[in-house]
């Protein structure tokens, strides 16, 4: 049996018979011989590694968006380098960016919250680099990739289905605006609220940080603001627990009398009591999504255009418990 025969079956290459790439696997089998995956990369001009720039690990949605990197990388043949930007310096992102090439990844995934514009990448990538960035839930962007949980559908069916359990006015509490997810559940909720015939709807929204601190602090500020309030859409699923506990301290029945509905599914939250009502995001299909195009994009060694927006877009899911059902002798809204 040749060297090259050999190097043809491990390579994966065509040009072997059934017969003798089964004979050539039982041999590796029986030697235990693993392939040095680093040397084989390297001498083909390839290193198989990406780099990842990631913010906000503490939250449950980035944390899962990388699990969902690391597994699908891994799958794929690649390995990791990431980066943590906690605080949003101006200039940081160019140093960031020369370390990454520096280090010959083949491509970036850029999660960073779309509105912080002191880390916006896109115009280092014109001027200066050439390796291929894919950029995770933020407005598109010409000539770039873009992958995106689909948050306006997800604030839309949210509090279109506070509406369909008979609940008559429904604030919102969002995340930070400085980050793009807060904005877009922020647009499905006002869609819903313009096609149900509320205009002045301003004193509905409270901007909450993701913490349920501020959602306590939101159910009472829109209560005072809004006693007929009867529901809310709360942006994520940390802060609902906030909601939950001043609605509870404030003698307030969920969902009887006040209904809630908030995003993530977190693992605790059908434990919240009552267990919580969430949009449910993917968030480890979206980070491996972000592998699977920025893989494709490598391999492909072209140009990816913005108008494959449509197919990187994940859908949420709508989970419905008991913190929203009202029973329908209570339902006056149909």
């Amino acid at each position: 049996m040749s060297t090259q025969t050999v190097s043809r079956v491990i390579n994966d290459r065509p040009d072997v018979s059934p017969q003798t790439r089964a004979n050539v696997k039982k041999v590796i089998l029986d030697l235990g011989y693993s392939p040095n995956t680093i040397a084989r990369s390297l001498s083909r001009g390839r290193t198989n590694t990406l780099g990842v720039v990631g913010f906000g690990l503490k939250y449950f949605g980035p944390s899962s968006v990388l699990t969902g990197i690391e597994r699908k990388a891994n799958e794929l043949g690649f390995s990791i380098i990431l980066t943590l930007c906690e605080q949003f310096e101006g200039g940081d992102t160019d140093q960031v960016l020369l370390q990454l090439s520096a280090q010959q990844v083949e491509g970036i995934i850029w999660a960073i919250p779309g509105f912080i514009d002191s880390l916006d990448p896109s115009r280092m990538v014109k001027e200066k680099l050439t390796i291929p960035i894919v950029y995770l839930n933020r407005d598109c962007l010409n000539s770039s990739v873009v992958v995106s949980m689909d948050n306006r559908s997800g604030g839309y069916i949210a509090t279109e289905h506070l509406f369909e359990q008979g609940y008559h006015k429904i604030g919102i509490i969002t995340g930070p605006k400085t980050w793009w997810e807060a904005n877009e559940r922020l647009i499905g909720w006002r869609e819903v609220m313009r096609e149900k015939n509320f205009t002045d709807i301003d004193d509905l929204i409270f901007e909450g940080n993701w913490e349920a601190e501020s959602g306590d602090r939101g159910f009472q500020t829109l209560k005072s603001k809004n006693p007929d309030l009867d529901a809310i859409f709360v942006s994520n699923d940390q802060m609902s627990l906030g909601v939950i506990h001043a609605a509870n301290r404030m003698g307030i029945s969920i969902p009887d009398k006040f209904g809630i509905v908030g995003f993530d599914d977190l693992p605790e939250s059908s434990f919240y009591i009552p267990p919580l009502s969430t949009v449910k995001q993917d968030a480890k299909k979206l980070g491996a999504l972000a592998v699977t195009r920025l893989v494709e994009w490598i391999e492909s060694e072209s140009d990816q255009e913005c108008d494959t927006q449509e197919k990187n877009l994940v859908s949420p899911e709508l989970i419905i418990r008991q913190s929203s059902v009202r029973e329908k002798a209570l339902i006056s809204h149909t």
